[in-house]
């Protein structure tokens, strides 16, 4: 057991916010860690400021042995030569002169597996990969016999390859042992007993406060009956005096014993209930109704560019109401056959009041100068409180509702189209890889919205576990036919 990096009093702020306030954190040769957090929490920094690609401001970080780092989204730049054959496994049969984001991610891969060094630290290695390629790096990374520290969105690959998860929130990291899934179980475990101690504070509090009430009031009583006393017993001073002093006793005991329990909630100091968990009731409005058991149907479709035969005398009948998920290889025509329904091509009929609306994988590109609330409603039956729900569940706070497109992220932006599509007046929905980029806690949000539709939606994904919980019918894009596995 080897300590390959130890970090102490790790400081990093931003705009006034801790992006990292960790006072000790260590890494072991056998550490397989999963690291995860709402974007903007930190990830990146932390795995770079590990690495030493940025400089912290604060803190110490001692590091033993070499380390190969997978950035997110990186551009090409001149490399040594890669593994051509474990490439061909992750899903690119070569190279380009000028390689794509998919392309680059790949060969960083295949170089990294390929180098002799003592940990790998990768920032979503499983984006742009197809099943096929994800399986692939699976079982690569569990022969892998160094340190592994994963950033991933990919539920199902971190299940598969890491035993511990690091929690990034508020600038410190929580540690939970097990996969992604035994995570889940524990924060689960956490909010019940935080619910349970939330309601067992909010009925000692409410016990206390409706006590300091009722003493107070016996206290008014008693001065109201002193009061009384008095003119009664004018012309009787010793009784009078004598009364008096009893009832001022009581009465400055009952204001004593209010107080104290005054301070009793004062000790009790603040707790908050859980995070709520946010349901939305989708509906459709009887004018968006469809009628057709088969909205969408393709017969017969063909399509080729140059040699390579995309469709061979394909069909398909897509059903009404149904969550289908359109899987197959990288390049196999997932997203072509998307734009060819867009286009109502040949061979392809859809339903005439189908009202479709289409998710594609670089919608992140949008930019409006528009506020947030009016972007969201505008082709939306829906209303703001609704809206707000939605939103809120996508990990928009509050405060971001009155923000400008403009400003938002690359990862806020396809959130919003995401929750702008699911609340938009369309039947249909077609959803080109919906869960790259976003951070976990957003994949979730959208399983759950995507499975309450209460239209049909047709996505592709690479994610295992979203086609798991959502998908009710699969089909798989395969030597240019389109094939029922599923439903």
């Amino acid at each position: 057991m080897s300590l390959l990096i130890k970090a102490k009093e790790l400081y990093v702020e931003y705009k006034g916010r801790d992006v990292l306030a960790i006072d000790e954190l260590e890494i072991y040769d056998y550490d397989r860690i999963g690291l995860v957090g709402a974007n903007g929490a930190g990830k990146s920094t932390l795995i770079r400021a590990l690495l030493g690609e940025i400089t912290v401001p604060h803190g110490h970080i001692a590091r033993e042995g070499r380390f190969a780092y997978i950035p997110q989204m990186e551009e090409a730049s001149p490399q040594k030569a890669p593994n051509y054959a474990m490439l061909g496994k992750l899903g690119v049969d070569r190279l380009s002169e000028r390689p794509s984001g998919g392309e680059e991610t790949r060969r960083k891969i295949a170089q990294a597996l390929s180098d002799e060094v003592h940990g790998l630290f990768a920032d979503e290695p499983t984006c742009n990969l197809d099943l096929e390629g994800i399986d692939f790096l699976v079982h690569q990374l569990r022969a892998y016999s160094g340190a592994l520290l994963l950033v991933s969105h990919d539920r199902y690959f971190l299940d598969r390859v890491v035993d511990k998860i690091w929690e990034l929130k508020d600038g410190t990291i929580a540690e939970y042992w097990g996969g992604y899934s035994d995570y889940l179980a524990q924060k689960e475990e956490e909010r019940q007993a935080q619910a349970i101690q939330y309601r067992q504070y909010a009925a000692e509090r409410d016990r206390l406060e409706k006590a300091i009430l009722e003493k107070k009031r016996q206290a008014q009583k008693v001065d109201q009956s002193a009061k009384g006393a008095a003119r009664r017993n004018k012309s009787e001073d010793g009784g009078r005096l004598g009364h008096q002093k009893t009832l001022g006793s009581k009465q400055k005991k009952l204001h004593q014993a209010a107080r104290n329990l005054e301070h009793r909630i004062e000790a009790m100091g603040d707790a908050k209930p859980p995070e709520a968990i946010r349901s939305v009731r989708f509906r459709q409005s009887p004018a968006l109704a469809l009628h057709n058991p088969f909205p969408i149907m393709g017969s017969g479709i063909g399509l080729r560019f140059g040699d390579k035969v995309v469709f061979d005398k394909a069909s398909f009948q897509f059903p009404l109401g149904a969550k289908i998920a359109i899987t197959g290889p990288n390049g196999a025509g997932k997203t072509t056959l998307f734009r060819m329904i867009l286009g109502r091509e040949e061979g392809i009929s859809v339903s005439p009041k189908a009202r479709i609306g289409y998710f594609a994988q670089d919608g992140y590109k949008l930019a409006k100068n528009q506020a947030v609330m009016a972007y969201m409603a505008e082709n939306s039956d829906y209303q703001a409180s609704d809206i707000r729900a939605v939103l809120a569940a996508m990990g928009f706070a509050p405060e971001d509702v009155g923000k400008e497109l403009s400003v938002l992220s690359g990862g806020e932006l396809i959130k919003l189209q995401l929750a702008k599509m699911l609340l938009g007046r369309y039947n249909i929905l077609l959803m080109d890889e919906p869960s790259n980029f976003l951070d976990l806690p957003a994949v979730e949000a959208l399983e759950k919205l995507m499975k309450d539709y209460a239209g049909t939606i047709i996505f592709v994904t690479h994610d295992a576990r979203l086609l798991e919980n959502v998908a009710d019918r699969i089909y798989r894009i395969e030597n240019g036919k389109i094939i029922l596995k599923k439903g």
